[in-house]
């Protein structure tokens, strides 16, 4: 500090490139006369209301776009373009069609009939709804992006002034006054400052992390985005500081309007989850099989709906049966309602709600359920830098103060990251025992300030400028000295109450403000003694230049001859000097130096650890910032991204060097961590989709309005919840409640724990269809009477298995999760050896049923269990293969149905212990691991007994009651589905050493 001293001059600017069809002028290259001329206009007088109107012909209104979505009905139509949806459909229709046939002819089932396609139907509608509402979601992004633009401009046309013109009327050649606190109406050339300084906020469009300063002069025409200093843009806000400006861009040609463009392009190409594409190759798969299964089933039993005599050689005589025919066309409806898991959608998306649950408690809120799974195999984090990787507060790291000699000089390590100023403290401070010097710089730090920090909830927030209010802080841990209370006055628990005390000692009748060209503030400020001092704090490099003494530790300060009598007092002759800033450099000259502070935006603390546990994950992590290059490479080296000595020029990039590489993919497929500075949005999209491009699985993190259209592109957009635009928070997929990088890595480790118990339920739903369509089509092979009807079906794939189901979503995760690399989005979610299994137990779930239905007609006991209790007719098994149409197989057969569906519940209740683990026995992994999966149990076998035990729901279900002898009969059928999963786990966890061991020696992915 120069009697004072902050690092007051690190300051950037924005720039802006035009976009669209339309003649791009580099008005930030050129000087203001000639951008006069381009756009023939005096700034003076403006435009004419004449040639207002001509130009609005050419360019338009000064609004964005309004981009119509699909219609309702296309949203609509789009959701059954789905193979598994498509079968489901077709099989209600025609199961509708046979139940009107039934009804027609009379037939006492016709209630349940109806209830099937009514089903089918219903899961459906529910199905399209939940698509289109998240299809609407889509277009909130860019509605987002119109609530920051201006409405009203101060505009002059025909040499008058209109303070309060809708923005949305501008056009180019406009011109336009700005005031503090405005919001910039389009993208403008500066033409003159009204000011001595001009600072706008534009780090949502450009990434900068703090207000950059802005100038008349002209730049270079391939000047990057943050490069154009003359240039102002829509959308963003001005700090400090007037100017006049001539508007260039409006509408869809500014910078927010190629984001606003950009946004809609990403949102067009989204993709289907790893997932969703996974279930959508196993429809078509299915889909397939059932075309097979149906066709054997109608060969195999074509002679018992058409038969026919040969005459000479020749078939004659035909004779078709309608009623069979009727009948093995309903059996291949209950095939595609077999064959398909209808309460797959329900389960999947229970099971990402709960886990969105423990995300949210996590500090991740997910916008967007399939983004969960996603989560589970991503390999690329795209990170910002400023309040995601570091805290985007302001906090001084050292305070440099002057020893006993010009030439010495004492360094204090000053702790903390946040805004908090009991976070961290001075090391080595002399508590109480502040030497003048060391005074000195506490009061020029409070007094020379205009910032203020509020305590709101359990966090610590600045007003005003965030270098300042780092400065604040700092006095803060200074404390006071001794013999100096802050007294009562100012409250208790005061956040800043040094700085208070120092601002009551030293108080403030003139104020030197802030310009870019000296980079520097100064305060005159009259002690209680009446003595007058001038506080100066700004860019150090600019202040020694300015200083002719150095104050030791134990110095003193001169009074100014100026200004040793000022009060502030209007009047006085000392008061004219203040008034033109440009002798500002002439007061602020002869300082005494004081010291130096130090002040960095500092990484988070738990960044680095997160970084090491990417890196243990496999995942690579890139940073891509708006930010200068030197400051974003000391962070990544800081937090590990790069080591503290390694050769990063491989590694760092300029987006617009990067942009300019011919083989850029090259560099995107390095192993490690990656850095990008200076980026602007298109070079951020460009960077998404060549990594999706490569196969990569991208999560891309940002806050501001730049950082929409990646966020949109990417697989997993992820907003900041603090300091995220309503318009990043709308195109992502998470939202960030806490900003922390460290949350993303939380995330992905819930994700991918949630994916493992995801693919543990589908397999298990998958078996369980499996062995339906195995007892559907053993039933058409052997001849017999239908054992299981649609409508049982469609209760056992959507009631009794979803419980269960639901409840593998609870497994606990694996401890070692993250330390595996993520998993290939085009990893199968069933591999051959569990195909296989699954095929056998679905074998014996088809045997099982179809036998206990035989069992029944042809048999008084099984195993010493007796059978004969109701009284029912047995009948010889070549009797029952060659059925006829009579009661007894048709309206007799409900207890034979009954004992079917009964032990198809209870086999699949028994497979979900088998899906506990994939390979793991219940000896090692027993089900109380998983308790909620032993109350799914409970609850699917108390809904089995209540449609079992109430009359009306039996009637519908076309199934009575049973006896205890008939439900041992179940048990004794059902229970052996564990022992032969149990064998084979056995046999694949004899084989699996050798799998594991090939698995292990291929090259690590490209991402580790």
């Amino acid at each position: 500090m120069g009697k004072g001293a902050q690092d007051f001059g690190k300051r950037e600017s924005v720039g802006t490139e035009s976009s669209s069809n339309q003649e791009i002028f580099p008005a930030w290259s050129k000087d203001v006369r000639e951008c006069e001329e381009k756009f023939q206009v005096c700034r003076e007088n403006g435009l004419s209301v004449a040639e207002v109107e001509k130009r609005r012909q050419i360019y338009g209104w000064n609004e964005l776009e309004k981009h119509e979505g699909p219609s309702i009905l296309r949203l609509i139509l789009d959701q059954f373009n789905d193979t598994l949806v498509r079968i489901l459909l077709i099989a209600a229709v025609i199961s509708f069609v046979l139940a009107w046939y039934d009804g027609d002819e009379g037939g006492e089932m016709e209630i349940t009939a109806f209830v099937e396609p009514l089903v089918i139907f219903l899961i459906l509608i529910v199905n399209a709804i939940v698509g289109v509402w998240q299809e609407n979601n889509a277009e909130k992004a860019l509605e987002a992006l119109k609530e920051i633009q201006s409405e009203q401009a101060t505009v002059i046309r025909d040499g008058k002034k209109a303070s309060n013109l809708p923005s949305r009327e501008l056009v180019p050649g406009d011109i336009v006054e700005l005031r503090v606190g405005d919001k910039v109406p389009a993208d403008m050339r500066v033409f003159s400052l009204i000011s001595s300084t001009l600072r706008l906020e534009q780090g949502s469009l450009t990434g900068e992390s703090e207000a950059v300063s802005k100038t008349v002069k002209v730049v270079p025409e391939d000047s990057e985005i943050q490069g154009k200093k003359c240039m102002v843009f829509a959308g963003t806000t001005v700090v400090n500081g007037n100017c006049i400006c001539l508007v260039t861009q409006t509408g869809m040609n500014t910078e927010i309007g190629k984001v606003h463009l950009q946004i809609h392009e990403a949102s067009q190409g989204e993709e289907d989850t790893p997932l969703k594409k996974k279930l959508n190759e196993f429809g078509e798969v299915l889909t397939a099989i059932i075309g097979v299964i149906c066709a054997l089933v109608w060969l195999i039993n074509v002679k018992y709906f058409l038969t026919w005599e040969y005459v000479d050689g020749w078939p004659r005589n035909f004779k078709f049966s309608f009623e069979k025919c009727t009948y093995y066309f309903e059996i291949a409806v209950a095939l595609a309602v077999a064959a398909i898991p209808e309460g797959l959608p329900a389960v999947i998306t229970t099971c990402l709600a709960l886990g969105t649950r423990k995300m949210a408690q996590k500090n991740a809120l997910v916008r967007k359920l399939p983004s969960v799974e996603t989560l589970g195999c991503t390999t690329v984090i795209c990170s910002d830098k400023t309040g995601t990787l570091t805290t985007n507060q302001m906090a001084a790291a050292k305070l440099v103060a002057m020893g006993t000699r010009e030439d010495i000089i004492r360094t204090f390590n000053v702790e903390g990251t946040t805004y908090n100023p009991s976070d961290g403290k001075i090391q080595d401070w002399p508590v109480g025992g502040m030497n003048p010097n060391l005074q000195m710089i506490a009061k020029i730090a409070a007094v020379c300030n205009d910032a203020g920090i509020v305590q709101s909830g359990s966090h610590y927030v600045a007003n005003g400028i965030p270098t300042e209010a780092a400065l604040k802080v700092l006095v803060e841990k200074m404390a006071l000295p001794d013999g100096l209370d802050s007294g009562s006055s100012s409250g208790y628990g005061d956040v800043l109450c040094c700085c208070q005390t120092w601002n009551k000692l030293e108080r403030r009748i003139a104020t030197l403000e802030f310009d870019r060209d000296r980079k520097s503030m100064g305060v005159i400020a009259s002690s209680s003694s009446g003595r007058k001092s001038l506080l100066v704090k700004g860019a150090v490099e600019n202040l020694l230049e300015r200083s002719s003494f150095v104050q030791l530790h134990d110095g003193s300060v001169e009074e100014l001859p100026d200004f040793a009598t000022y009060n502030g007092d209007e009047d006085h002759p000392a008061h004219g000097l203040l008034l033109d800033p440009s002798n500002y450099s002439l007061i602020e000259s002869k300082l005494i130096f004081v010291g130096l502070a130090g002040l960095r935006d500092p990484p988070r603390k738990e960044v680095r650890q997160a970084i090491e546990d990417c890196r243990a994950a496999g995942i690579r992590v890139m940073v891509i910032t708006g930010d200068n290059k030197n400051t974003a490479e000391a962070i990544c080296r800081e937090i590990g991204i790069f080591g503290s000595h390694e050769d990063i020029r491989s590694r760092s990039f300029t987006g617009k060097d990067f942009m300019d590489y011919p083989d850029k993919k090259k560099y995107l497929s390095q192993s490690g961590g990656l850095l990008f500075s200076r980026a602007e949005p298109r070079h951020k999209q460009e960077i998404v989709r060549l990594l999706k491009e490569d196969g990569e699985v991208v999560a891309m993190t940002g806050d501001g309005v730049n950082d929409a259209p990646a966020l949109k592109l990417a697989d997993i957009g992820i907003a900041m919840g603090i300091a995220g635009t309503e318009v990043a928070k709308e195109a992502s997929d998470m939202v960030l409640a806490d900003d922390n990088f460290s949350t993303i890595v939380a995330a992905i480790g819930e994700g991918r724990s949630i994916y493992n118990n995801m693919k543990a339920f589908i397999r298990y739903m998958i078996s369980s269809n499996i062995g339906e369509v195995a007892s559907i089509f053993l039933t058409a092979a052997l001849g017999i009477p239908e054992g299981l009807i649609p409508v049982q079906l469609l209760w056992v794939n959507l009631v009794t298995d979803g419980p269960p189901a639901t409840a593998l979503g609870f497994n606990p995760p694996d401890k070692y999760i993250m330390n595996k690399p993520p998993r290939r989005s085009d990893d199968s979610l069933i591999s051959a050896w569990i195909l296989f299994r699954y095929l056998v137990i679905g074998l014996y779930v088809g045997i099982a049923t179809v036998g206990v239905f035989i069992i029944w007609y042809t048999h008084n006991s099984f195993f010493g269990i007796d059978l004969s209790g109701d009284g029912h007719t047995l009948v010889t098994y070549s009797q029952l293969a060659n059925w006829d149409p009579c009661d007894y197989f048709k309206t007799g057969k409900i207890k034979a149905m009954t004992l079917s569906l009964s032990v198809l519940v209870a086999i699949e209740m028994f497979n979900s212990l088998n899906a506990l683990s994939e390979d793991g026995s219940l000896l090692t992994m027993p089900p109380w691991v998983n308790p909620w999966l032993l109350l799914a149990m409970s609850i699917s076998f108390g809904l089995h007994f209540l449609i079992l035990y109430v009359p009306f729901l039996a009637q519908v279900f076309g199934i009575v009651p049973l006896g205890l002898n008939e439900w041992l009969l179940v048990l004794a059928v059902a229970l052996p589905v564990i022992l032969i999963d149990e064998i084979l786990k056995f046999v694949g966890r004899c084989t699996s050493g050798v799998q594991t061991s090939a698995a292990r020696k291929p090259s690590k992915r490209k991402a580790e």
